[in-house]
């Protein structure tokens, strides 16, 4: 089983090729396949052989295919405090980049 830990936007994910998964928005202008690298890879596992970084693997990097930017479904957040008369409602919908590990 080949895999790897990268972190991008304060998460760490566990990526193999061929995962589809959603990241925080990345900055930058891209179009659907234009190559995305992350470079913070804190862990690599290939054939059985495991390295792990110090915090980061210096000069591993992981490529991955740009597929969509989007927004998640919408949260809501409510503010209440009993017998004050106070009550506050907001929605959120968070920005996401949907990427394909290569």
């Amino acid at each position: 089983m080949d895999f790897s830990v990268i972190q991008t936007g304060g998460k760490q994910y566990v990526v193999k090729a061929g995962d589809s998964l959603k990241v925080e928005k990345l900055d930058g202008e891209f179009v659907k396949g234009d190559k995305v690298t992350f470079d913070k890879v804190l862990l690599t596992s290939t054939a059985g052989k495991t390295v792990v970084g110090t915090p980061f693997i210096e000069g591993a990097t992981v490529v991955a295919d740009f597929e969509e930017q989007g927004r998640n479904k919408k949260i809501i957040v409510i503010k209440y405090k009993q017998k004050s008369r106070y009550f506050k409602k907001n929605g959120h919908k968070q920005p996401h980049t949907k990427v394909t590990i290569k």
